[in-house]
C-alpha cells in the first residue's frame, strides 16, 4: 500500500499551474470589472459609446476644424457652408500678453530669467537626489524672493527709517534667540538683549503714533523714535555677540553666527535700495500668467508658516495666545475670498493715515496670505492631534525645549501626515488667483477674457478656445502638484500601510 502511495508524491519542487482562462488575461479584466452582469453590460456600452462620440467631437473641434494660423479673425470665420473649430491663432496671437501681460516687451528677459532661476532652486529642492538641500532652501526662502522682486520692478525703492528699523529688529530677535543657545555666556547679557529688542519694537510703534523731527541717516529719512528704534536694535545686536565672546570655549554658537542675521538685513536693504540699471516697471503693467504664479507662489510660501504658527496657537497653553489664533483663523475662514479681496483693494486705503498708501498688487498678495493660512492652520492642527501623546512625552524625557520638540519630533510627523490637506490647500490657492480679476489684476484668466474684447479676433469660437487654454494651463500646474504630493507620500509611505 505504500509503494503505491508513493508513486504520487513529487519528490522535486513543481512548477505553479496557470490561473485559469476565465480569470487571467484582458478578455477577463473586461469581463469582471465591464460586463460582469446584464447592468454592468448595458451601461459600459452607453458610456462607451458617448465617450466615443464625446471624444471625436473634441478632435474635430480642436484638431481636424481647427484654425492654427492667422492674422486676424477673418482666418477664423467659417466660410459659406463651412464649419471652423477652434481658433488657436488667437492664441498664438496674444501668448505673449497670455504670459506677461502687458510688460514691456524689451524688458520680458527679466521676466524669464526669474522663472528660470525658480526652476533651478525649486527642482532640486524637489529631487531627494540631489545634494546641499539645505544651501538650496536657504537661497530660495531668504535670497530668492528679493533678487525677484528687483528684476520683476526695477529695485531702487524708498525705502524709510521704520521699514529698516524694523528689519533690524528682527534680526535682533534672531540673533537673541540664537545667543541662547550658548549655555555658558552671561545670563545678564542674554536677557538684556532680549529686552533692548522688545524695547526697540515699542518704540517702533510708538514712532507711528506720537509725531517726531525728521533726520536723515546715510540717504536714509528717519524720525526721532525711528532712529532711536534703529538704535536700540543695534544695541541689542551687539549685546548678543558680547555674549557669545564671553562664553568662552564653552561656546555653542559663535559671534560669527549671531551677526549673520544682520549682515543679511544689510544686503536686503542694498539689493532693494541699489541702482542695476533696470527700467522701473510698475505693478499696474504685471499680468498673465506672470501676474498668477506672483499671487500664488507668494500666497503658498506665506501660509505654511504662519499657518503652522497659528495652529501652534491653538494648541497653546497660553490663553491669550490661544484666543487670538482662534479669532484670526475663525474670522478668516468665515469671509469669502472675494470679500477678502474687496476689502484689502477698497477699505485697506480708508483705513491707513492720509498720505500713506500701499500698492494694490500688495494688499491683494497680504489678503490671499492671511486667508490662506487660516485655512492652513486647521489642516496643521489636525496633523498635530493625530501625533500620539507618547511622542510628546518622549521628546521631553530627552530634555528637549517646547520649540526643539516641535522642531526635530513632533512637527515632521505631524506634516508627513497631513500632505494631502497641505497639496490641496495649495490647489485652491492656486485656482483661487483667478478672483483678483475682480479687483483690476489682469491674471491669466482676466488677461484671456480681455482678449475677447479685441475687435481684431471676434468670432464665435475666440471665447471658448482662450478659455479652453486657460483651463489647460491651471489643470497643468494643479495636476504637477498633485502627482508631487502622491510621489512624497509614497517616498515617506504616509499612508501607514500594514
Amino acid at each position: 500500500m505504500e509503494e503505491q502511495l508513493t508513486a504520487y508524491v513529487a519528490r522535486e519542487q513543481q512548477e505553479p499551474l496557470p490561473p485559469p482562462p476565465s480569470e487571467y488575461g484582458p478578455v477577463a479584466i473586461l469581463r469582471k470589472n465591464l460586463f460582469a452582469t446584464p447592468a454592468d453590460s448595458i451601461l459600459t456600452i452607453i458610456l462607451g459609446l458617448f465617450s466615443l462620440w464625446a471624444a471625436w467631437q473634441i478632435i474635430q473641434w480642436g484638431l481636424l476644424n481647427a484654425v492654427f494660423t492667422g492674422a486676424n479673425r477673418e482666418a477664423c470665420l467659417a466660410g459659406e457652408g463651412g464649419v471652423v473649430g477652434a481658433c488657436w491663432a488667437f492664441v498664438g496671437a496674444k501668448f505673449g500678453q497670455f504670459i506677461y501681460g502687458l510688460y514691456p516687451l524689451a524688458e520680458r528677459w527679466r521676466v524669464d530669467l526669474t522663472l528660470f532661476l525658480l526652476a533651478a532652486l525649486l527642482l532640486p529642492l524637489a529631487i531627494p537626489p540631489v545634494p546641499y538641500k539645505r544651501l538650496n532652501a536657504l537661497l530660495l526662502v531668504a535670497v530668492f524672493p528679493f533678487v525677484s522682486l528687483v528684476l520683476l520692478t526695477g529695485g531702487q525703492f524708498d525705502l524709510s527709517g521704520a521699514f529698516i528699523a524694523f528689519l533690524f529688529i528682527l534680526a535682533a530677535f534672531v540673533s537673541a534667540t540664537l545667543g541662547s543657545g550658548n549655555v555658558a555666556a552671561p545670563p545678564a547679557l542674554l536677557k538684556g538683549a532680549t529686552w533692548l529688542a522688545g524695547f526697540a519694537l515699542l518704540v517702533l510703534i510708538l514712532a507711528n503714533i506720537v509725531p517726531s523731527g525728521r533726520l536723515t541717516l546715510l540717504t536714509f529719512h528717519f524720525s526721532g523714535l525711528s532712529l532711536l528704534s534703529f538704535l536700540v536694535a543695534l544695541a541689542s545686536i551687539v549685546a548678543s555677540v558680547v555674549a557669545a565672546m564671553r562664553a568662552g570655549e564653552e561656546r555653542q554658537v559663535s559671534p560669527f553666527r549671531i551677526l549673520v542675521p544682520s549682515l543679511f538685513v544689510v544686503g536686503v536693504i542694498i539689493v532693494l535700495a541699489g541702482d542695476f540699471g533696470l527700467r522701473p516697471v510698475g505693478t499696474n503693467r504685471w499680468g498673465g500668467l506672470m501676474l498668477t504664479l506672483v499671487v500664488a507662489l507668494t500666497g503658498i510660501a506665506a501660509s505654511l508658516p504662519l499657518g503652522i504658527l497659528l495652529a501652534l496657537g491653538r494648541r497653546s497653553h497660553l490663553p491669550a495666545v490661544r484666543l487670538f489664533s482662534v479669532i484670526f483663523i475663525e474670522f478668516w475662514r468665515g469671509v469669502p475670498l472675494i470679500t477678502v479681496l474687496f476689502m484689502s483693494a477698497f477699505m485697506i486705503p480708508l483705513l491707513l493715515p492720509s498720505g500713506v498708501t500701499f500698492n494694490q498688487l500688495l494688499r491683494a498678495l497680504i489678503g490671499v496670505a492671511l486667508f490662506s493660512a487660516a485655512y492652513m492652520a486647521e489642516v496643521v492642527r489636525g496633523g498635530l492631534q493625530a501625533i500620539p501623546k507618547g511622542q510628546y512625552e518622549g521628546a521631553q524625557a530627552l530634555g528637549l525645549g517646547y520649540w526643539q520638540m516641535m522642531r526635530l519630533v513632533v512637527m515632521p510627523q505631524a506634516i508627513k501626515l497631513v500632505i494631502p490637506g497641505i497639496v490641496n490647500t495649495f490647489i485652491g490657492l492656486f485656482k483661487d488667483t483667478s478672483l483678483v480679476y475682480i479687483i483690476g489684476l489682469a491674471d491669466l484668466l482676466g488677461t484671456v477674457r480681455r482678449g475677447f474684447s479685441d475687435p481684431n479676433w471676434i468670432t464665435p469660437t475666440t471665447a471658448a478656445t482662450g478659455l479652453v487654454f486657460a483651463a489647460f494651463v491651471y489643470w497643468l500646474f494643479c495636476f504637477s502638484m498633485s502627482r508631487y504630493s502622491i510621489y512624497t507620500e509614497r517616498r515617506l509611505h504616509t499612508g501607514h500601510n500594514r
